[in-house]
């Protein structure tokens, strides 16, 4: 077995010494070639960027926010981010490397996530945005406890930091969950 797959995953706080490597690895889960290795790839979807070092810096420094990294052998290998909105937590940011993806890997973080958001901010609801159009991710979250409220965001056309879109019916769909 690779040595990759036999270390547990190390989960700590995201710092700005990270900041580069977090960029590639959001990127390499979501955008371009690297990202049809593993299943979550909006290359379909969108082009460009998925974010930016300011972007992943903003939610480092927020004092409302963690970006939580996943470390296996010294690398990191995933990250989410939380932030606390008063009577609930938003997930987002979230990336694992295209490589690991589909061994199970992302229903570890998102349950430590969850766990980490109850017992930091008390919270009672996780939420979550998620592009309408990516029905096997919605379907992996709702497997996941998740569901679908109807509440839908505007896609940001335009404003490049978050990707060239390669169609016009692109918007955000709110997912909540119950923590208990």
């Amino acid at each position: 077995m690779d040595a990759v797959t036999d270390t547990a995953p190390r989960f700590r706080d995201a710092t700005e010494a990270d900041v580069d490597e977090l960029v590639a690895l959001i990127e390499s889960a979501y955008r371009g070639e690297s990202s049809r290795a593993g299943w979550t790839t909006e290359a379909d979807i969108l082009e460009g960027q998925r974010t930016d070092p300011e972007g992943v810096r903003e939610v480092i420094e927020s004092p409302d926010s963690r970006l939580l990294t996943v470390e296996r052998d010294e690398r990191i290998i995933a990250c989410c981010q939380l932030e606390h909105r008063g009577d609930h937590a938003y997930f987002g940011m979230f990336a694992v490397s295209p490589a690991l993806q589909g061994a199970g890997l992302g229903k570890t973080i998102i349950a430590e996530a969850e766990r980490q958001a109850r017992e930091t901010w008390g919270v009672r609801e996780m939420h979550m945005t998620v592009i309408s159009v990516r029905e096997d991710l919605i379907a992996w979250y709702e497997r996941r406890g998740y569901h679908r409220t109807g509440k839908m965001f505007p896609f940001p056309y335009g404003d490049e930091r978050f990707g060239i879109p390669q169609r016009d019916d692109l918007e955000f769909e709110l997912l909540v969950k119950e923590l208990v």
